[in-house]
């Protein structure tokens, strides 16, 4: 008998809360430069970058961009987020959530941000559909 494939947890991407993995510099626009560094090979590292003018890749972000990455404490859900943006954006972020999901997952994609309650979203969103299970196959 062939057992059923388990579907993956689908998490609230509202409740998640992004926290940056990368160093940043800020000009004087309040416009956010990201600073990757060139190589993550550590021989490359070690042989190239002595002869280099930057150790850093820099990634400028536009004007939404900076202000969605400097509210990226730690500590601010990205509905929080989301909703300062609004106010401060208005019309010019519209469709605001579905902007900040592909913003959130190019950032984690790349490694430029993590979710400092990833394995809590998880945990219960997994509780809330066994318990939903539950219910559905009580009598």
């Amino acid at each position: 008998m062939k057992q059923k494939k388990k579907k993956p947890i689908e998490i609230n991407f509202l409740d998640l809360i992004p926290r940056c993995l990368i160093e940043y510099e800020i000009s004087d626009e309040k416009l956010v430069t990201l600073l990757t560094p060139r190589f993550g090979n550590r021989l490359l590292k070690k042989l190239l970058e002595p002869r280099l003018k930057n150790r850093f890749l820099k990634i400028k972000l536009d004007e939404i961009g900076s202000a969605a990455w400097l509210l990226c404490d730690g500590t601010r859900d990205i509905k929080t987020i989301g909703r300062n943006l609004q106010e401060r954006f208005a019309e010019q972020i519209e469709p605001c959530y579905e902007r900040l999901d592909i913003y959130f997952r190019q950032l984690e994609g790349s490694k430029f941000i993590c979710y400092s309650n990833l394995e809590e979203c998880r945990m219960a969103q997994q509780q809330a559909e066994e318990a939903k299970g539950r219910e559905s196959h009580t009598p």
